[in-house]
Order: C-alpha cells, then structure tokens, then sequence
C-alpha cells in the first residue's frame, strides 16, 4: 500500500461519509471519482465496505435515540411499531439486493455513463420536488402509516441504480407520500441503518476470499475518514434541510452529472 494509495482512498472516504447521508449518492461520486482518479480495488468491494465508517457515525449520532428505543421496546406499543415500520421499510431491498446483487456490481457499478445520467435526472426530479408546494401530512417519523414506510421502502430499491442515492429516492418518496422534509430526513437516517448493514455484511462475505491484507488497510482509511465526514453530516443535515429545502443537493447532481459526461468526453 503506497502513498497514492493512501491518498486515494482518504479522498475517497472523505466523499463517502459527506455524501452517504445526503440526497447526491455516496455510490455514485465514489464510481465517478474512482474512475477519474483510476482506483482500482476487486469487485468494486471498496466502495460498499467504508459504508461502515457512516455507519458508525449514525450510531454514534443517534445512540441515545436508538438506546431509548430498545429498552422501551418490551412496554412500548409505540417503540415496537416503529421498530416494525423500519423493517417493513427494510424488506424490499434486502429482497431485490440479494438477488441481484451479482448484476448490480457486474453491470451497473461498471457504467460512468450511466451514474452521470442518473445523477443529472435525480437532481431534476428533486429540484422539482423541492419547489412542490406540498402540504405535509406526517410530521412524526415515528408514526407514519405502515403503507407510507412500505412505500418508502419500496422506493429505496431505486437506490440500486449507482447515481440514483438511497437518500435521495427515500425522502423523495416520503415527500411524495405526505411528509415534511426534516421527518424524511430522518427517517432515511434510521432505514439506511439495517440497509447499510446489510449491503456491507452480504459484500464481505461474497467477496471474503478476494480481499487481500492490503485491501483491507486502504479500506480501513477509508472507514476511518468515512465515519469523521459522516458524524459532521448527520449532525449538520437535518437543521439544514428544515429551513432550505434539497435545492442545494439537487443542483450539486446536476453540476456533478454534467462535469462527468464532460470528462467521459474528454478523456474517456
């Protein structure tokens, strides 16, 4: 592992955990800028395993919340419903993900094209949401509805296209479905919890035999640098979002979708 490695995967960590928790896609910039940096790591397993690093800053964020939730779980009615909200929420694309996990890292994580196109449309798509003159019908995210959590689920496995942002079509969704910004929010902080988790445990074991000593230092500084960007995010995005709306992230798409099919142009 030499230096430029290091420094690869710094940058790389860094984008991870200040992308992950926003409506831009984490996998997405991480490809791209992968591809232009010319990173090279087996199965693109680098990508999905410095999950962990924001992860942990989630965790970390929300342990009190999450704390409070399991003791209260056994006299709670209201902590078990949510807790079965999120798993409902959690079901679809741990289905469609393990099934097509395979194509996915194969055929879609291969594609530059195809992440800048993802990447322009979804900032359309939530640019025009954003100036939706919505009227939020769910303010508590504890409380949604069962069909709202399914469908935000559901909505979730859209996220498998590299570009699209798991994020980006939860709160998307939730929006669509009667929410107001800042419980959507927050929610897709609580369902990437068990998908995140799932995606890395199912990487590492398909890819457990591929994964060399040197894989596995670069993808611990990259863990490392993930979780400290992470923990800022998620500390920072939820107050944001409150007051000024996704326009900032759906522009950043936008810029990011067109300067990638600049570079494809340019270099290939």
């Amino acid at each position: 592992m030499d230096l430029q490695t290091i420094f690869e995967a710094l940058i790389l960590g860094t984008v991870e955990g200040l992308t992950e928790f926003v409506p831009v896609s984490s996998t997405g910039h991480l490809l791209l800028l992968g591809h232009f940096m010319g990173f090279e790591n087996p199965g693109k397993t680098f990508e999905v395993l410095i999950q962990l690093g924001s992860i942990l800053a989630i965790l970390s964020v929300y342990f009190s919340k999450l704390w409070q939730l399991f003791i209260s779980l056994p006299s709670d009615p209201r902590s078990r419903y949510f807790v079965a909200g999120i798993l409902l929420a959690f079901l679809p694309a741990a289905f469609i993900g393990f099934l097509a996990h395979d194509f996915i890292k194969a055929v879609l994580f291969e594609s530059p094209a195809l992440i800048c196109t993802t990447l322009f449309l979804g900032g359309l798509i939530l640019l025009w949401v954003d100036r939706l003159d919505l009227k939020p019908r769910y303010h508590d995210v504890a409380s949604y509805p069962m069909r709202i959590y399914f469908g935000i689920g559901l909505c979730q496995c859209l996220a498998m296209v590299p570009g699209v942002s798991r994020s980006g079509s939860t709160i998307v969704g939730a929006l669509l479905m009667g929410t107001d910004k800042r419980s959507a929010a927050e929610f897709s902080f609580f369902l990437a919890m068990p998908t995140m988790a799932g995606a890395f445990a199912l990487d590492l074991f398909k890819n457990r035999h591929a994964i060399t000593f040197d894989d596995a230092a670069v993808i611990g500084v990259g863990f490392v640098t993930a979780f400290i960007a992470g923990v800022v995010v998620v500390r920072w995005l939820l107050d944001y979002v409150s007051r000024h709306g996704f326009a900032l992230f759906a522009w950043w798409r936008i810029v990011v979708g067109l300067a990638g099919f600049a570079g494809l142009y340019a270099f290939g």
